[in-house]
């Protein structure tokens, strides 16, 4: 079933509740905003909108963490983006926030206040009912009593099960915005693609993601070649018997991923000749990168993968038809480990096929070398594209189909 789209909606002059993901990386000891990428992101869909009275509905990281913060910074960040004011209030669904968006005019854009400031969003018990009990939340009655529609345009959380993603479309007539439109396309593309070789780079450390998705992929026959690198790569050499030094091995135990070397091995026998290791990796050696082919590697942390694994990635990325990408190489955060992400997204940018990478990490080094417009499409969403490339149903997704229903 296609997604409702706003191509399908007539909201001129109506109220219109829009979650966006305007979760950006944050200075602790400034609140300054390091990367607006997502708040350019929605950019194109407020200004479809424009004609409507907008209500944004957003998060910034989630409680407990040091970057858990109000949106007031995000307000005047989207207001020197659009040219215009964008009106920030400090309460997500209590009076101070009705009254606000009662008084909206057309054209006038409101954010509210962090939405994971709400005990309802964040709580478990509530983010295991179905999104119709989900729906009786204060924080979905309250703004929907407010509204007219509800536009869904942060893909990147729409994995989520959580009151804001799922449970407006059983109670407001719904639509995906064009950024999430825009990513159902394009990641749809790489799925549906049946030009050859297609070829698949995991890297970062969501390991066990990776690997749910890696299996999807070959076992669907959707991969011709999986590149891994990282902590993805660092469990799969060890699940091939590869001494990777005790620093490595404690690393992936203490994030509890050893439990996954039965999965890994699994992998490697069904789908050993479509699954690339790295040959060498980089690593710190008196202060300064120092390299060391993987039958040799020395009890120092793995930070990068190595020249010649570079080599071999990067010309298989450079042939390739498709070619998706998540997850950073290495230790990108420091310079002299950051070449293997570096070189395999120039490698992407050389490739002629349709590209795609997602997650932050690698879209903020794509920035950086200035990539983008070399890169077929940059997904905004990390988690939730690795779940979409596995053909598993996203929460957030599958909300809007039944809305259009």
């Amino acid at each position: 079933m296609e997604l409702p789209t706003l191509r399908d909606a007539e909201l001129d002059g109506k109220r219109v509740l829009m979650r966006i993901d305007i979760n950006s990386p944050i200075e602790p000891e400034t609140g300054e905003i390091l990367d607006d990428t997502r708040i350019r992101s929605h950019v194109p869909t407020i200004e479809a909108l424009e004609s409507c009275r907008l209500v944004l509905l957003a998060h910034q990281s989630r409680p407990g963490l040091e970057d858990f913060t109000t949106l007031e910074e995000h307000s005047k960040r989207f207001s020197e983006l659009m040219g215009r004011e964008v009106y920030y209030v400090d309460d997500v669904f209590g009076r101070a926030a009705r009254e606000e968006i009662r008084k909206l005019r057309r054209g006038e854009v409101l954010l509210l206040e962090n939405v994971r400031f709400c005990s309802e969003e964040v709580a478990e018990e509530v983010k295991r009912k179905p999104p119709c009990l989900q729906a009786k939340t204060n924080l979905v009655r309250k703004l929907s009593s407010y509204v007219d529609a509800y536009v869904n345009d942060a893909f990147a959380v729409a994995h989520r099960q959580q009151p804001s993603v799922v449970a407006f479309p059983e109670v407001l007539p719904s639509y995906a915005g064009k950024l999430m439109e825009k990513e159902v396309e394009n990641l749809g593309r790489v799925i549906r693609s049946n030009a050859k070789p297609k070829v698949f780079c995991f890297g970062g450390a969501k390991v066990k993601d990776s690997l749910r998705v890696m299996e999807k992929l070959l076992s669907r026959g959707i991969a011709d070649h999986v590149l891994t690198s990282g902590m993805v790569a660092n469990l799969l050499l060890l699940a091939r018997d590869v001494e990777i030094g005790e620093v490595n091995r404690r690393a992936l135990e203490e994030k509890g991923l050893l439990s996954l070397l039965d999965e890994a091995r699994e992998m490697l026998a069904r789908y050993g000749d479509r699954v690339h290791l790295p040959r060498d990796v980089a690593f710190s050696r008196n202060g300064e990168r120092a390299e060391a082919r993987v039958e040799s590697i020395p009890n120092l942390r793995i930070m990068d993968i190595g020249i010649e694994t570079i080599a071999e990635y990067s010309a298989m990325i450079e042939e390739a038809a498709v070619v998706a990408a998540n997850g950073p190489a290495g230790m990108f955060e420091l310079r002299e480990f950051a070449l293997g992400s570096e070189e395999l997204l120039k490698a992407m940018s050389r490739c002629s096929g349709f590209t795609v990478i997602g997650g932050g990490h690698l879209a903020s080094i794509a920035a950086k070398l200035n990539l983008g417009r070399k890169i077929s499409f940059i997904s905004t969403g990390g988690k939730a594209m690795l779940l979409f490339l596995a053909c598993e149903k996203l929460p957030g997704i599958e909300a809007l189909r039944r809305a259009g229903g």
